[in-house]
């Protein structure tokens, strides 16, 4: 909860001052965490908001997510967009509306893509990895932080707290 916080604050923040600096990837010209095996399922060095091994976004059963389609909210130098937050889009927001709802974004929320574990299939988008400046405009028009979805802390990526 105290990490879901930070995440709020530190987008509303940004938002509401103009400093979209706390919303952007960082662009050094690598990425901040290596990996130590690439690819869908493979370990991974690349930390969480806790500090801990990032886990997948999309399971099992859901569409397959991420920046890289490869089920990680990771960062990565040509994102720009810093893909870093996982949104649960299964869960309910207390406005009643989803995050393309809020958003005012294509209906992609309620889409079927490709399967995290089978590419061949097509499953409902529950569990996204979401552009740090589109989380931000999320929990401004939502009407803070109590207002949203569920972030899954354990699959965002620590680069959205930086």
């Amino acid at each position: 909860a105290t990490v879901t916080l930070l995440l709020c604050v530190a987008a509303a923040t940004a938002t509401f001052s103009g400093d979209s600096s706390l919303l952007r990837a960082s662009k050094s010209g690598k990425e901040s965490h290596e990996t130590t095996k690439k690819g869908r399922g493979k370990e991974t060095t690349k930390k969480n908001v806790y500090g801990k091994d990032l886990q997948m976004c999309s399971t099992e059963g859901m569409a397959l997510t991420g920046f890289t389609r490869d089920g990680r909210c990771i960062e990565q130098q040509d994102d720009v967009g810093s893909h870093h937050i996982c949104i649960d889009l299964a869960s309910i927001a207390s406005t009643g509306k989803n995050f393309c709802d809020v958003t005012k974004q294509p209906d992609w929320c309620d889409d079927k893509m490709a399967c995290s574990d089978d590419s061949d299939e097509k499953c409902p988008v529950k569990h996204w990895c979401v552009c740090q400046w589109a989380f931000a405009a999320y929990i401004e028009k939502a009407g803070g932080c109590d207002a949203i979805q569920e972030i899954n802390c354990e699959a965002t990526n620590i680069e959205s707290l930086k």
